[in-house]
């Protein structure tokens, strides 16, 4: 066990890339198509939510136009929060290009870290967008600016599945 600077207990079970190499094979790539993909669902979700608040708007003499600035960010928050939160542990556009979220210290990936993660990312964004996918070229698992303070790590689900097999029965003997 290491201790990072945030003064959390890193796991020990986290994969190396340089003997796990398949699990960080192609994973900046994956997850800006993930991100397109969840960003196609997420404006479906956001048009569909402004119709409504539209109509609702007319009925109510405007009154349901006041909450329009805080759907979009809503539907952003719960929309990763359910899907990072889930027992996949990845949002659709994830699942979609086979990667998945997992937690680097010793701590479980609930819909709260999914929220955080989210609000972390997006203010990364919005602070230093397109640089923060520059950080992912430079670090030895991938990981962007976001996953470093929240301690997340990105990886491909299908070698990571087998990863965890291994490495929990070399712990079990």
């Amino acid at each position: 066990m290491a201790t990072d600077f945030f003064g959390r207990i890193l796991r020990n079970d986290l994969p190396d890339p340089s003997s796990s190499p398949e699990l960080f094979d192609g994973i900046l790539s994956r997850r800006i198509i993930a991100f397109v993909i969840d960003c196609v669902i997420m404006g479906i979700l956001v048009a569909v939510a402004m119709v409504c608040a539209a109509i609702l708007g007319f009925l109510t003499f405007g009154l349901a136009w006041l909450a329009i600035p805080v759907i979009v960010p809503i539907i952003f928050i719960a929309y990763y929060a359910v899907t990072l939160g889930s027992r996949w542990r990845a949002t659709v556009g994830m699942r979609a290009t086979d990667i998945v979220l997992t937690p680097t210290r010793e701590t479980t990936l609930d819909g709260w870290m999914a929220m955080i993660h989210v609000v972390v990312f997006w203010i990364s964004c919005a602070i230093l967008t397109p640089f923060i996918t520059l950080l992912g070229l430079f670090t030895n698992r991938r990981q962007l600016l976001h996953d470093m303070i929240v301690g997340t790590l990105m990886v491909r689900r299908s070698p990571m599945e087998r990863h965890w097999h291994a490495f929990n029965r070399h712990e079990a003997a």
